[in-house]
């Protein structure tokens, strides 16, 4: 079994589909993990002059954030939650992502952390600061969708047709750069099993 691979724009509309599920129909929560062909994608806060060189096709789309890239190698979490149930703060639902992200990596040997003048999740490779996990993510209803992706082996050099979220100064890592060799599918299962210890998404008993 491996991860599939989901046309970003067929993604989408799943997702959409979904989040309407939930809304209308009381769908239960769901985190789809996938990964994408190699496309940019454009965020609500993205500016025009950050798409440097459109090396692959360019999509505009409803989440937060700026320019970012997905493509083969990335683990893409799309995350489809009914915030009524946890709590409505979109804030303290992003930061349960980033928590979720950096005690997943712990437990595979990297130490994450966050930075407050940047998003995504940070790590150190070589003494420099590099982002290792992106997260964007849209909100209806208090329904969240969209959500993050980790990078674990993909090709990084597919960055250079952009300015990553907005940010010149550092660049994008992977785990494979960072010297972890772990599989999509094991990622998956550590992701699923680190989930279970987030507070945030600890429904009341």
């Amino acid at each position: 079994m491996s991860t599939p691979c989901v046309h970003y724009l067929d993604a989408v509309s799943e997702m959409a589909q979904y989040v309407e599920a939930i809304i209308h129909d009381n769908a239960q929560d769901k985190i789809w993990f996938l990964e994408h062909e190699s496309v940019y994608t454009k965020g609500s806060s993205a500016k025009d002059a950050d798409l440097l060189n459109p090396l692959f096709p360019v999509y505009e789309t409803g989440r937060g954030g700026q320019f970012t890239y997905h493509g083969p190698g990335q683990l893409i979490g799309y995350c489809m939650f009914d915030l009524r149930h946890y709590k409505k703060d979109i804030k303290a639902y992003i930061q349960a992502l980033e928590e979720w992200i950096i005690r997943f990596l712990k437990i595979i040997g990297i130490e994450a952390f966050l930075r407050a003048d940047r998003v995504g999740v940070w790590v150190l490779h070589k003494g420099q600061e590099k982002k290792i996990a992106a997260i964007g993510v849209r909100v209806k209803k208090w329904i969240t969708w969209h959500g993050f992706c980790l990078n674990i082996d993909p090709d990084l050099s597919h960055y250079k047709g952009i300015v990553p979220c907005g940010i010149k100064e550092f660049n994008m890592t992977s785990l494979t750069e960072l010297g972890v060799k772990i599989s999509k599918i094991d990622a998956e299962k550590k992701l699923k099993e680190t989930f279970e210890n987030i507070d945030f998404f600890k429904l009341p008993k």
